[in-house]
């Protein structure tokens, strides 16, 4: 099992912006099947090392992860919105 992680730093951090990045993010559970497992989280600390919203997903294995970077949705819907909206990302990727 793999679990990969991204954090978002967003241009505009007003909370109406953070959430509606927070259900795109959401939106693929049960739009993107390779998923076993979604948590997102949005920062309410507001530090300047914070960042505004954590991706958490699981997926079997490497070839999953491959996958899930091709995925029709997670491309042409998250990640189109997630480009635009995002400041900055940093990720990680590990075996559970």
């Amino acid at each position: 099992m793999i679990k990969h992680i991204v954090c978002f730093k967003l241009k505009d951090s007003s909370p109406a912006e953070v959430k509606k990045a927070a259900d795109i993010l959401r939106s693929m559970e049960g739009n993107v099947p390779l998923l076993r497992g979604i948590e997102v989280g949005t920062d309410f600390l507001h530090s300047p090392r914070s960042y505004d919203i954590i991706l958490q997903v699981k997926l079997d294995d490497e070839a999953a992860l491959d996958a899930y970077q091709k995925d029709e949705y997670h491309c042409n819907v998250v990640k189109e919105h997630m480009h635009k909206v995002a400041e900055a990302s940093i990720a990680v990727d590990y075996y559970m």
